[in-house]
């Protein structure tokens, strides 16, 4: 009994030997602590972002909501935000493949992009205001301003890290420090993306 208690107390991986002595193979999950950190906010940030969807989607059976037209100019939108994932992510191919030049040009491009988009969603609220649709004016546009908000205020903690990440592009900069941040971007962007479309998906169809 004493033998079988020890046996399954026993921690052959952080000896590398087993019962016997005999020497085992020791494997380990290699992550780095920001990419840890970042799937740990993007566990947060979905919880959020599923509250509410819940909360809207409760909301809506209500007589008092009125459906909202959505604006031309969410799909133009759309498109700056795919084009800034896709930017992201080839400037981060360019950073392994060691081309700095396209990395640095597509990089930039990205950030541009993801500029109009936020640009394009203000536009989006400026027209939805004057057609009448204010914060308050039903809770059909409430959830709308409320929803495109939070993504909004999500893609701007993202250029912050963007910018930060520019300052590891220039001359002389860490390429290793680039790599991690260029890489950390793309991921995030993908993220925003794929809940934007979740986001759009349901203002569309409701």
């Amino acid at each position: 009994m004493t033998s079988l208690v020890k046996t399954l107390a026993s921690k052959p991986w952080l000896s590398g030997k087993d019962q016997m002595g005999e020497p085992v193979e020791v494997r380990s999950f290699h992550f780095a602590d920001k990419k840890v950190g970042l799937l740990a906010f993007f566990f947060v940030a979905s919880s959020l972002f599923m509250l509410f969807i819940v909360g809207y989607r409760l909301r809506m059976v209500y007589e008092d909501w009125a459906p909202l037209q959505e604006p031309l100019t969410l799909w133009i939108n759309s498109g700056f935000l795919v084009l800034a994932s896709l930017a992201l992510e080839f400037a981060r191919q360019c950073m392994k493949r060691d081309n700095l030049r396209w990395g640095r040009w597509a990089f930039n491009a990205g950030g541009a992009a993801s500029l109009l988009f936020l640009t394009g969603q203000l536009a989006a609220w400026q027209q939805l205001s004057e057609a009448g649709y204010m914060v308050a004016s039903n809770p059909a546009s409430s959830f709308f301003y409320l929803l495109t908000g939070i993504h909004g205020a999500h893609l701007l903690g993202g250029l912050v890290a963007w910018a930060r990440t520019l300052t590891h592009l220039q001359a002389g900069g860490d390429r290793a420090a680039a790599q991690s941040s260029m890489d950390l971007c793309a991921i995030y962007w993908h993220y925003l993306l794929i809940v934007w479309g979740v986001l759009f998906y349901l203002l569309l169809v409701t």
